[in-house]
């Protein structure tokens, strides 16, 4: 399952959508903000503001020292709520100890929310209404769809509980009428559940400490890998990806997956989120992408 190919298509739609969108002032602009100095944040936030410039998004970086209080974070969030030409915030994850990274998203204004972690927009997903969508999750139901991955009816197992990640994506499963049983540290009998998954998706990220292998992988399922770890300079996810396609399993590979459909859907909850505060419609539907002649 080539997310590249994928994101590229969204891209290639944002791009025009957003160009298209200038005569009715429509001008999407994203902040990100930055806490501290993690490297692989930095690289993050590097991928994310690249993409905006590739299809003429606005957007600019604010960082912050890791030092700095909760109060001071937060009074920045504030500031980029009242100022008019933001149309777009997003807090960098995780935040160094000692900030609580729960109240700073939800006090990210609902209409500039591209991450969708705001407790309204959380609260609306679960009510089958909501615009603004986590990316990674989105980016899932996505590429299930492009892929023809028949949701509805079947058992999918989600090995991720995360606010930003896990539940959300189970909402959506579940908004499509799949199965769901979600594993965690605390789950007996993991492998046991994982075979009997139809969609196996994973997200840990220890590699050195966790790897989906064939004995957990049911014949013929669909293997979401969201799970990122660095082994030896190399980037891996959480499945043997080689075990995976020889149970058969239409596979995500690590990098090429979910990471650049996170990506583009942040692109496009950017130009949502501006489309919605100026009262425009956004005329891309992601159901549309043109799907591949699969075997």
């Amino acid at each position: 399952m080539d997310g590249r190919l994928v994101a590229q298509q969204i891209k290639v739609k944002i791009k025009e959508q957003v160009s298209a969108l200038k005569s009715s002032r429509v001008d999407p602009t994203l902040v990100t903000v930055l806490v501290g100095d993690n490297p692989a944040s930095k690289a993050y936030i590097r991928n994310k503001h690249t993409a905006c410039s590739d299809v003429g998004i606005k957007s600019r970086n604010i960082e912050l020292k890791a030092g700095i209080s909760q109060v001071e974070l937060e009074d920045t969030i504030k500031e980029l709520n009242s100022d008019a030409s933001v149309t777009g915030i997003l807090l960098q994850l995780p935040l160094p100890s000692g900030l609580n990274d729960s109240s700073a998203t939800s006090l990210i204004s609902k209409e500039k929310d591209v991450d969708g972690l705001n407790v309204c927009n959380l609260g609306l997903l679960f009510q089958r209404n909501a615009a603004i969508v986590p990316c990674t999750p989105r980016g899932v139901m996505v590429l299930l769809k492009y892929y023809r991955v028949q949701v509805a009816g079947r058992h999918a197992v989600v090995i991720n509980r995360t606010r930003l990640v896990g539940r959300p994506l189970v909402q959506l499963l579940l908004n499509e009428d799949a199965t769901v049983t979600v594993c965690h540290s605390k789950t007996r009998n993991l492998t046991g559940i994982t075979k009997q998954a139809d969609i196996l998706i994973t997200g840990i990220g220890r590699r050195s400490e966790f790897v989906v292998g064939a004995d957990m992988i049911k014949s013929g399922a669909t293997v979401i890998d969201i799970g990122t770890s660095s082994v030896g300079g190399t980037l891996m996810g959480d499945v043997d990806f080689e075990a995976a396609l020889k149970a058969g399993a239409l596979v995500t590979p690590v990098p090429g997956g979910v990471g650049p459909m996170t990506i583009a859907l942040l692109l496009y909850n950017t130009l949502l989120t501006a489309c919605l505060q100026k009262g425009v419609e956004l005329k891309l539907n992601l159901n549309e992408l043109a799907s591949p002649a699969l075997p």
